[in-house]
């Protein structure tokens, strides 16, 4: 089982501290795949402060941000183009004039995107600086490492601070549910190969957007793995000339129906997995093992 923490002390707009450099303020954007809703973390203090995930685009929240930052915004770090992460980005920036930094703009089109969960993708970012795994941004008592963890989007990153040992984990670990991955933009391949990155770390600690802090993140990235291939080896034995909405309803029949589609997409991600090893093939939507 995974140990997921599904309540936690927190009020909207309020700063929490939750290190001696990191707080967050979480928006008012609550729902099914958001949780309690987006968490804006700012690390630093007075001399300087990095925002990640400034959350929906919402200007009570980025003013409350602006107002709850210890110091002056001199970046905004982005893990990846949704917009419940990335959507508050441009009011930050006016705000702030922060620098912009991500792996990079949405890769999928309007017409190529699978169906938004939430607020969905983010069409129009664009970042002022791109990253690539391993690249640095140093504040004044901080450094954040960029560590790409493909597989939610192609173009998801997750940031290490490196003076605590902790990890800023976007969605690719979430503290209260499993990550939707939803082809095209995201890809199960990288998903699984992504969790392998964060097991071969020794961080401390995670702070995902959504969720409670994970305090003991080896076994729960091992709980977050072993499931996903349990629900990989499900898939691919329920895969005997199906269609995924016939699926869901035999791997996912304890989910509630309202969750459906997510789990669809997931199953769609599987599936495309076994079709590119040749384990499985499609004819009119229906899938059967090789």
């Amino acid at each position: 089982m995974i140990p997921f923490v599904h309540s936690f002390p927190f009020d909207y707009g309020r700063l929490a501290r939750l290190s001696d450099r990191v707080g967050r303020v979480i928006a008012k954007n609550p729902g099914p795949y958001t949780f309690t809703g987006s968490g804006t973390y700012l690390v630093g203090d007075h001399r300087g402060v990095a925002v990640i995930d400034p959350g929906p685009d919402d200007a009570i929240h980025i003013g409350r941000v602006v107002d709850c930052a210890p110091g002056p915004i001199t970046h905004i770090l982005i893990t990846h183009t949704h917009l419940d992460h990335s959507g508050g980005t441009a009011k930050l920036k006016a705000l702030t004039g922060a620098t912009v930094c991500a792996f990079g703009a949405h890769s999928s089109t309007v017409e190529e995107a699978p169906p938004a969960l939430d607020e969905g993708a983010d069409f129009c970012f664009a970042p002022d600086r791109m990253l690539s795994a391993g690249d640095t941004i140093e504040g004044p008592g901080w450094t954040i490492e960029a560590v790409h963890t493909p597989g939610h989007t192609d173009n998801h990153l997750c940031y290490a601070l490196r003076e605590e040992r902790a990890l800023f984990t976007g969605d690719h670990i979430m503290g209260w549910s499993t990550t939707v991955v939803a082809p095209p933009d995201g890809n199960m391949d990288d998903y699984l190969a992504s969790l392998d990155l964060l097991l071969a770390r020794a961080d401390h600690r995670y702070y995902p957007t959504h969720g409670a802090p994970i305090d003991d993140p080896m076994p729960f990235v091992q709980a977050v793995a072993a499931h996903r291939q349990m629900r990989d080896a499900s898939i691919l034995a329920a895969a005997v000339g199906r269609s995924i909405p016939d699926i869901v309803k035999t791997v996912y029949a304890d989910t509630p129906a309202h969750l459906h589609m997510a789990a669809g997409l997931n199953v769609r991600a599987h599936l495309e997995r076994h079709v590119r090893a040749g384990r499985v093939k499609v004819k009119n939507g229906l899938y059967t093992s090789s």
